[in-house]
């Protein structure tokens, strides 16, 4: 029997889970949280084999959630359950410590033996993630953005003129228009629209 614990700060969304999950005959759910923070006390204590992890919940995303858990139960499988499947999403839950990636339009058949799968030790992604992991790993990889350049960026997705991000950084207006050349040619845009989209596409953004 394989057990998992269920992660999702919407009770309908577990329930619905729940309900999945228990017409398999060789799955069990054996707890529930609604947040990562209540996920890593409850974990430990039910010590499930397989947890279904949402990515975005108050209180604490699930990537931290994924790391704290990886650290306090390095045999417990994390297969992330989200509606997001932005590249830096999956990214930063890849390399937090998941084994695999699904999106909630997943069939009842396509959860289950991904869970199975995960149990197993293997990696299960939905098709249109690992997709874009594909395209990712084909595409030349792009230069890093700087503090600086991230911080410029920041503010331009708050709304704030080149003036305005000079004044708050102490830096001269060309100063910043500099920095968001370099920006541009960094993502491969050609307006500050297009880079703060691209940057919180990438993850270099919080939304």
């Amino acid at each position: 029997m394989i057990t998992v614990l269920l992660v999702d700060d919407h009770p309908m969304v577990r329930e619905g889970l729940r309900g999945m999950l228990e017409a398999e005959p060789d799955l069990t759910v054996v707890g529930e949280a609604g947040s990562g923070v209540e996920a890593v006390v409850v974990a430990p204590t039910v010590r499930p084999d397989v947890v279904l992890m949402d990515l975005r919940m108050p209180g604490g995303d699930g990537v931290a959630a994924i790391e704290q858990l990886r650290a306090l139960l390095p045999g417990t499988k994390i297969v992330v359950v989200t509606t997001y499947d932005t590249e830096g999403d999956i990214l930063r839950a890849v390399e937090a410590g998941a084994v695999g990636y699904l999106l909630k339009d997943a069939s009842r058949g396509e959860l289950a033996n991904a869970i199975r799968g995960a149990a197993r030790g293997e990696t299960v992604l939905a098709p249109a993630v690992a997709d874009r992991l594909v395209h990712r790993l084909r595409r030349p990889a792009q230069p890093a953005l700087s503090a600086r350049e991230v911080q410029v960026l920041a503010r331009v997705a708050r709304g704030e003129t080149n003036a305005d991000i000079g004044r708050e950084l102490h830096i001269s207006e060309a100063t910043v228009k500099t920095h968001l050349l370099r920006v541009f040619t960094k993502l491969d845009v050609s307006d500050r629209t297009a880079a703060v989209l691209t940057a919180m596409e990438r993850g270099l953004l919080d939304r």
